[in-house]
Parts: C-alpha cells; sequence; structure tokens
C-alpha cells in the first residue's frame, strides 16, 4: 500500500475525539509511510487531517470540484491538489489514487462514498480494503444496519466482512496490511 484515502466530515461536528481521531490517524500513515487521499478541503475533519499529515512529514493529496474550491476553502498547502469538473470525477480519481479506503465521522458525503467505494469492492471492480475509524462509537449505527442487512439476507457474510472496522487506527492499518478481498459473487 501506497496512499489511504480517507472520507470525512468538513464540518469538525460536536465531540473534540473527532478531530483528535483525523490527528491519530495522520499520525499512524506517516509513520506507515502512507500518503493520504482525501476531498482538498482546508476546514472540518478533513482539514485537521490534512494539515496533521503535512505537520508530521507526510504527503497529503487533495481532489475538489471546481464547484466547491471556493465553498469548501480549498486546502492551499497540500503536496498536490487536483481540481475536477464533478464530484462523480472527484471520487473516481480519489478511488484511482488510493489503496485502501478509510470513513472517519462525517455526514451524508462521507457516508455515501465510503458505501459506493465498498460496493466497488462487492461487485469486484476493485480489491483494496475499506474500513471505518469507529470513534467513540460513531459508526455503531451503520455497523448494526449492516449486520441486519446479512442477517435478512441482503448481504453474503463474506462481503459483510469487507467492511473493516476499528477504533485505534494503527489496528485499521494492520488489518488493511492483511486483507484480502473475498472471492464470492455479490449475488446469493
Amino acid at each position: 500500500m501506497r496512499r489511504i484515502c480517507v472520507y470525512c466530515g468538513s464540518n469538525t461536528g460536536t465531540r473534540p475525539e473527532y478531530a483528535e481521531a483525523a490527528r491519530n490517524l495522520a499520525e499512524v500513515l506517516v509513520r506507515h509511510d502512507l500518503e493520504l487521499v482525501y476531498g482538498g478541503a482546508a476546514k472540518g475533519v478533513m482539514g485537521v487531517i490534512a494539515d496533521a499529515v503535512l505537520e508530521f512529514g507526510g504527503s497529503a493529496h487533495g481532489v475538489i470540484p471546481k464547484l466547491l474550491e471556493q465553498k469548501e476553502i480549498a486546502h492551499s498547502g497540500l503536496t498536490q491538489l487536483h481540481v475536477v469538473t464533478s464530484m462523480h470525477e472527484r471520487k473516481s480519481m480519489m478511488a484511482e489514487l488510493a489503496d485502501g479506503f478509510i470513513a472517519l465521522p462525517g455526514g451524508f458525503g462521507t457516508l455515501e462514498e465510503i458505501i459506493e467505494i465498498l460496493t466497488w469492492g462487492q461487485l469486484k471492480f476493485h480489491d483494496k480494503p475499506c474500513g471505518v475509524l469507529n470513534v467513540s462509537g460513531y459508526f455503531d449505527h451503520l455497523l448494526a444496519y449492516l449486520d441486519h442487512a446479512e442477517q435478512e439476507g441482503f448481504l453474503r457474510p463474506e462481503n459483510r466482512q469487507m467492511l473493516l472496522q476499528d477504533t485505534d487506527p494503527a489496528g485499521l492499518i494492520r488489518q488493511f496490511e492483511r486483507y484480502t478481498a473475498p472471492q464470492v459473487s455479490k449475488w446469493m
């Protein structure tokens, strides 16, 4: 693995633990010589992780649509900032640049991004690890929903296990290093 894409909020949320987790993940990425790929903003949890990666001496690659460049306040100090024409192009480029995907706390966009990239893995468009850093139980309800979808026959057990989770960034990266994509079909 060379680069990890991190999906996260353009706001910081209500708990200081979210920003702290972003800094901790940044430190682990740099310590493992992994570059950051993310949404390119200078604010929110996105800005925290990018700033921390750069502060710790790592590389940060942002991908932001032109329409959001001003609205999200594009980060001007990144190793590389890609300005693209659409959200679809943004997500596609982030997926192409990254060797794995982690979600930190965020809103609709974060949820949509991690679920879409997980679906791409289920459909065999990639075999890269996907995970959530479950800060203060933030993703507990999502994980419970996926367990329910498996119990109700909408997810194969092997595909349910594709979404890795940990409360510790180093533990999640260790899971990524051992990850092997399931060799089953999405269809039951």
